[in-house]
């Protein structure tokens, strides 16, 4: 099915107890809801409510042991695949490891899901960072990030031959006495820097093709990553022309690497905190945050870009050099990009800037109506398909978006007021990565 409009997409994410760390403390229910799926479910069904495109599951296959909720517990790819048998219509993102998985197994689980859900999976693969996550499955260290780049790509290479190596469309006439032609399964016998694999994969093609792929990275190995294969790219974008920078820059370099860049979807992350007036919202802000005020905000800003406070003046313009990450710390370089990249293009002071981003993502505050306004800013023009909702508590943060957002961005006409489209490819109006007559399911 082709949805002809041109409309908003929004995923939201359900992680734990929400996106910011000390908002916990704020927010409706109990410390064990983190290890319940009914607890996840109702997260669910109140982003069904709101129409959402898909619920987002990250994921840090290590359990964080500060004194904040651990922020990533059950298997995201076997929540979803319960959730998905328990809420219709609504998409699911699973973020997975291209570093700790092998291609074959993933492809055989999420292709599973993606049929088991009527054309409902997205994937979000990573290049996992962290020593922590590395200690898990064995004693090698982590790898250098140019290696796990390069091994995530050649790791979606295989999965997609996997997931169109068994297509029933190929087969030709059966003889009653033959069960299926075996012909119609394929062997792709991968023979790689870092994976062998002969296949074919033993389910066969899915309602989609294959899922969704998102990619999450904007540092030049992530770029380079989206480019190949990226079809929602999940970022960090804090302004239009910082925004309008991304998107060329992926879209090119996908061109110079033979792919239509129209098969790219642009859907950062967003942190909306409501309130009655603009000086509420900010109030909240301080709250969540964890720091307790303005001043709260600037000294987490000086301490977490190693600026000696006895020189730093909130109210000078900063220097977008200052705060360019290092390409080769272990963090995830391109969630550090989004402040340098947004002081390039605009010239703000530290006061101005603690106001723009949390949790490294876009930063909107005020009432429903001006939070509403700065959504469509970015999408009206292009520089953005859409956002991930990251709210600062679930559930809260989420109902009061679903019951007062929403129904502001249906009356403009951007938003839509039920669910179309036959699986999650076409509510994003993606291609299909190939044809095939087998490709059935529906919502």
């Amino acid at each position: 099915m082709t949805i002809s409009k041109r409309q908003l997409n929004l995923n939201v994410g359900i992680n734990t107890t929400g996106y910011l760390g000390n908002a916990w403390r704020y927010r409706t229910g109990s410390r064990h809801d983190i290890n319940d799926p009914g607890y996840y479910r109702r997260l669910t069904e109140l982003a069904h409510k709101g129409l959402f495109d898909a619920v987002f599951f990250s994921d840090h296959p290590a359990l964080m042991t500060d004194p904040n909720a651990p922020f990533h517990t059950i298997d995201p790819l076997i929540l979803c695949t319960a959730l998905a048998a328990q809420v219709p219509d609504i998409g699911f993102v699973a973020t997975m490891s291209s570093t700790y998985n092998s291609p074959y197994n993933l492809a055989r689980r999420t292709q599973s899901t993606d049929i088991i859900s009527g054309g409902r999976l997205i994937i979000n693969i990573v290049s996992s960072f962290n020593p922590n996550v590395a200690a898990n499955f064995g004693a090698e260290p982590l790898p250098p990030r140019s290696e796990r780049y390069a091994k995530a790509s050649e790791f979606l290479d295989v999965a997609k031959q996997l997931w169109s190596s068994w297509d029933p469309a190929r087969e030709g006439d059966i003889p009653e006495s033959r069960f299926w032609d075996a012909a119609s399964a394929q062997a792709i016998d991968h023979a790689g820097d870092y994976f062998t694999v002969k296949g074919p994969l033993n389910v066969p093609v899915g309602p989609q093709g294959h899922p969704v792929i998102a990619q999450a990275g904007a540092s030049e190995g992530g770029i380079e990553l989206a480019a190949r294969h990226g079809e929602i790219i999940y970022c960090n974008i804090l302004s239009r022309a910082a925004g309008q920078a991304f998107g060329k820059k992926v879209r090119h370099r996908a061109i110079e690497l033979g792919r239509d860049p129209a098969g790219i979807r642009i859907v950062p992350g967003l942190v909306a905190i409501l309130g009655e007036t603009r000086a509420e919202a900010l109030r909240k802000h301080e709250l969540f945050s964890g720091t307790g005020s303005e001043e709260g905000l600037l000294a987490r800003f000086v301490k977490d870009n190693g600026i000696d406070p006895h020189d730093f003046d909130p109210d000078a313009v900063l220097e977008a050099e200052r705060f360019i990450p290092d390409p080769n710390r272990i963090q995830a370089v391109g969630m550090g990009l989004g402040l340098s990249d947004l002081l390039a293009h605009e010239k703000l002071t530290a006061r101005q800037a603690v106001r723009r981003s949390e949790g490294h993502h876009r930063l909107v505050l005020g009432t429903p109506e001006e939070v509403a306004d700065a959504i469509i800013d970015l999408w009206a023009d292009g520089t953005v398909d859409g956002y991930t909702l990251q709210p600062p508590r679930a559930p809260d943060d989420i109902e009061e978006f679903v019951d007062k957002v929403v129904p502001i961005l249906q009356e403009r006409g951007v938003f839509r007021t039920s669910y179309e489209g036959r699986t999650i490819r076409d509510r994003y109006g993606l291609p299909y990565p190939f044809k095939s007559n087998s490709n059935s399911g529906a919502f």
